[in-house]
């Protein structure tokens, strides 16, 4: 029977002996990698990655780093390739072949063939003086001294430095273009993540129960108000200027501190100078703010004129936390 102590013993080695891999591709970094960018960033083409069993996966890992940081690529299956998909390879694009050894028999036979198409070649590769590093444009070294599992044959450790290599040059490549999180925000519309990159204050504020008042509303007026809207808000307006605001907490303050509500107004009670935010700022932004201050009710302007009252609740609903 294996015990949790030994299951344990064995997850952390496992990660320890990647890390140490990754680690180690630092020192096979040279000016083929530099190139290599260079190459990437001035093709009018696509990057066209391909590989051949576990290399074939990451190659679609990266294909989607790539596709989702600015740099359009396609994934080609090295055996399928050399089945009528090098159709899809055209004279512009720049290929990237993953393979460990460099020397698989499909290798052998796509290398030569995309050499004769004339298109620029890198190589990620844990073999230097394979054949698939020699007739290479660029060589990117993914060498391993070993893999992490018990009998050394398992992929771990060199796929895992495939992958790095491939994030290195995704990173890269970004920081080439200034790539922002406005650039990212194109490529990812959809989702949490979307949302939270593109959703835009008004994209989701509610204009048509806007809850006003005025400074000399009486406060029983303003209580309807709040009940009415059903924010636990409300905002204080005077000459289509926001000067003051009224939540739930304020009324309950008021009430602990005088039985005679008769002669107050509103602002007698108003929070002034609230927290705003503008109709076209981001709605992370808003979220922001409602945290920093601890906050659960935003005022919506446009051009200081009183739009609405964005609340928490409203962006916990579009799942953006």
């Amino acid at each position: 029977m294996v015990t949790t102590e030994e299951i344990l013993a064995a997850a952390r080695n496992t990660i320890l002996a990647e890390s140490e891999a990754i680690a180690g591709m630092i020192e096979y970094l040279t000016g083929d990698f530099a190139e290599s960018v260079q190459v990437i960033l001035a093709s009018k083409g696509r990057l066209i990655v391909t590989g051949i069993g576990k290399s074939a996966i990451i190659a679609q890992k990266i294909v989607a780093t790539m596709n989702s940081t600015g740099t359009p690529s396609i994934f080609l299956h090295a055996s399928e390739a050399i089945h009528g998909d090098l159709g899809m390879v055209q004279p512009e694009d720049v290929v990237i072949c993953i393979s460990k050894s460099g020397n698989s028999p499909e290798i052998k036979v796509l290398v030569p063939i995309l050499n004769r198409f004339g298109n620029t070649l890198i190589a990620i590769t844990g073999n230097p003086t394979s054949f698939l590093a020699k007739n290479a444009d660029y060589v990117l070294n993914a060498y391993v001294a070993s893999e992490a599992d018990p009998i050394n044959l398992a992929p771990t450790n060199s796929t895992t430095a495939q992958l790095v290599m491939g994030d290195a040059l995704a990173v890269c490549l970004m920081k080439m273009r200034s790539f922002t999180a406005a650039d990212f925000a194109k490529y990812h519309p959809g989702g949490a993540l979307g949302k939270k990159l593109l959703l835009r204050v008004g994209d989701m504020l509610d204009q048509t129960h806007r809850p006003v008042v005025s400074p000399d509303t009486n406060i029983k007026q303003v209580i309807f108000e709040i009940s009415e809207k059903r924010l636990g808000v409300t905002a204080v307006i005077e000459f289509d200027k926001v000067v003051g605001i009224i939540t739930d907490g304020d009324i309950r303050r008021m009430l602990s501190k005088t039985d005679d509500i008769r002669d107050l107004v509103a602002r007698d009670i108003m929070t002034v100078d609230p927290k705003v935010i503008q109709l076209t700022d981001m709605v992370v932004d808003a979220l922001n703010i409602l945290e920093d201050f601890s906050i659960t009710q935003l005022v919506v302007v446009e051009n200081e004129q009183y739009k609405g009252v964005l609340h928490l609740h409203d962006i916990l609903k579009e799942g953006i936390i």
